[in-house]
């Protein structure tokens, strides 16, 4: 299985239209970042479903207005169970672990014909309250997904010479 044409082809998309997703499709899509990696395997994450017109428009108020946020038939929200674990190096876990899980949910995504967005503005003590989420968690991120309505166009990328070098800065 040769991966790469899968992220090649993946690209943040901000306009949607209103078919819904199967039930199949988003349980793959969460599949996905249930078996993504994390710091030492503690899997400290929650995953919320917004499928629910009513609430999607009040996140996208929540998230500034992008209305992209409101336009998806489905919104993510990728929280953490545990905001206080750190790495040996002193670095906080949960944000490379659902990082990863994001890329892992975005290249599902990207496999079942449908586009995706990761959202990182947003209030998140609103977000917080409208999707009930403890005070001792953290929404790191929402993931719009749904399918475009938009042409796909990859953004420009950097040649790996600008980004690379070999045993050495």
């Amino acid at each position: 299985m040769d991966i790469l044409p899968e992220i090649e082809k993946r690209v943040s998309v901000r306009a949607y239209t209103d078919q819904p997703l199967e039930k199949q499709q988003i349980d793959r899509i969460l599949e996905a970042a249930r078996l993504a990696p994390s710091a030492k395997n503690r899997q400290a994450w929650r995953f919320i479903v917004v499928r629910n017109p009513d609430l999607r428009a009040r996140l996208q108020v929540a998230c500034f207005n992008q209305e992209h946020v409101g336009q998806a038939p489905v919104i993510i929200a990728l929280c953490t169970t545990n905001v206080d674990y750190k790495m040996p190096n002193g670095q906080l876990s949960y944000p490379v672990d659902l990082g990863i899980a994001a890329s892992f949910m975005m290249l599902q995504a990207t496999h079942e014909g449908l586009a995706s967005c990761a959202v990182t503005t947003f209030d998140e003590t609103e977000v917080r309250v409208l999707l009930s989420v403890p005070y001792s968690m953290r929404v790191v991120m929402l993931l719009t997904v749904g399918y475009p309505n938009e042409r796909l166009e990859r953004a420009q990328r950097f040649p790996l010479s600008r980004m690379v070098s070999y045993d050495h800065w």
